[in-house]
């Protein structure tokens, strides 16, 4: 069997068995077994057992995976998303779209300290939705926004996506954080001009807020605002600005976060040894099911190697006749139909050991490369058939809500996601410039 076929099979039995809904890590295991001796790979033992510890389990960054994944769960129970959105709808309200542009500021502030997008949309979903449906938004408008501002989570540092990033492609996880801070505020740009810009013209889409809701005295914008937003910025401060100045690893910046999320939760009075439990159980299973599928993810593209499937593809994409560009291009593309059919973690896991080198074969940055790879993974969350933030959002609002209208609601986010990525293209410096100022 040629090194091109076992690479289409492998992949297309991947998915099926995805699709058909059995556990990512143990598809990803039994495929790299059966593989491994059809294409009668030597010492396969060996070969696995190599791949898991000198891959993987030897990674320092690994140990901020559970860490970061702590403070983001203790955050969400810390009862700060419901102070933050009585802030902005107190602030905002009074503006066109007002409570949408809120609804994008407040998931960008919990993306740069929860990073856990499942999370964000349903916390949104509960608190956002009905407030902005009982003020006449349109549906479509408003789940739109609650479920593309959900996704920034992933993308935002600290993100346990750009962990696993560091960990496969052998980068710096604190570049990766530092490179992402400006795509993703970018992308948060984007969302925010459009409800601004739409709304404007088309008023009836989400309207303001009437004057005896916002009739509130300025000492208590002041007060609500101010224990609103300066704990996570402290926080994310925190957290990004130690790795930035060199003063602590990403891991470390990581127990310094799950650390300040404990003393958040403790000063708005919602830390209980209940929810400790909780969010230490919840954090378990995450973390669990994050590694589990990077040990099977491991195993099968150790053998897709092996079997001479990934030299393959890279000489076939090399013999395109489109230049370096034409090939990035494919790439982003084939990662933009993948992530409608896979999870993010199977589809880094597997392609960036397979793509990365044929990118730096080409000229390109590789932390360039791994970011842009991080934005396509971002609209994952929004593609159907899978696209999980579309089912966190129905799952948490009113019936009336049809899976239809969320549907619709995500396509200009969707849209403008690509646009941020061509962005990113055209200017690469949006997220090379800050890890280039980074002391180490």
């Amino acid at each position: 069997m040629s090194p091109i076929v076992i690479a289409i099979v492998m992949f297309v039995t991947l998915i099926i068995f995805v699709l058909l809904g059995y556990p990512v890590a143990f598809v990803f295991a039994g495929l790299a077994f059966i593989f491994g001796l059809v294409a009668e790979i030597p010492s396969l033992p060996t070969l696995f057992a190599s791949r898991i510890y000198g891959g993987l389990m030897t990674s320092y960054d690994l140990v901020a995976l559970p860490l970061f994944v702590f403070m983001g769960v203790m955050l969400e129970r810390s009862g700060l998303a419901e102070r933050l959105y009585e802030a902005m709808h107190i602030w905002m309200g009074g503006l066109r779209g007002g409570m949408a542009i809120g609804t994008i500021i407040i998931c960008t502030l919990f993306a740069a300290s929860t990073g856990v997008v499942g999370a964000t949309v349903v916390m949104m979903g509960l608190l956002a939705l009905p407030s902005m449906l009982s003020r006449g938004y349109q549906i479509e408008l408003a789940t739109g926004t609650i479920c593309a501002g959900g996704t920034l989570g992933i993308l935002i540092p600290p993100s346990i996506m750009l962990i696993v990033f560091g960990t496969t492609a052998g980068l710096s996880v604190g570049k990766l954080f530092m490179g992402a801070i400006f795509p993703g505020l970018l992308l948060s740009a984007l969302f925010i001009a459009y409800i601004a810009i739409r709304c404007f013209f088309q008023p009836r889409l989400a309207p303001a807020a009437p004057v005896e809701e916002r009739a509130i005295p300025l000492r208590r914008k002041l007060s609500l605002g101010l224990t609103s937003l300066i704990p996570p910025i402290f926080l994310i401060i925190a957290v990004l600005g130690t790795i930035f100045l060199g003063i602590a690893a990403p891991t470390e910046a990581a127990a310094i976060g799950a650390f300040g999320s404990l003393l958040l939760a403790a000063g708005y009075r919602r830390l209980s040894p209940k929810v400790l439990g909780e969010t230490a159980i919840l954090t378990l299973k995450m973390s669990s099911m994050v590694l589990f599928t990077a040990v099977g993810a491991f195993m099968f593209t150790g053998v897709f190697a092996a079997a001479g499937a990934s030299k393959a593809i890279e000489e076939l994409l090399y013999a395109l006749p489109m230049g370096p560009w034409g090939v990035l291009g494919i790439m982003m593309f084939i990662l933009l139909i993948l992530g409608a059919l896979l999870d993010w973690i199977s589809i880094s896991l597997i392609f960036i050991p397979i793509f990365l080198p044929i990118a730096q074969g080409l000229g390109f940055d590789p932390l360039w490369f791994c970011l842009l790879i991080g934005i396509m993974l971002q609209t994952s969350f929004l593609t159907p058939p899978t696209a999980p933030s579309i089912f966190y959002l129905k799952g948490a609002c009113p019936d009336e809500v049809e899976v239809g209208s969320i549907m619709r609601g995500i396509i200009p986010f969707l849209l403008l996601q690509l646009l941020g990525v061509a962005l990113i293209v055209v200017f690469p410096q949006i997220a090379l410039w800050l890890p280039g100022k980074m002391i180490r």
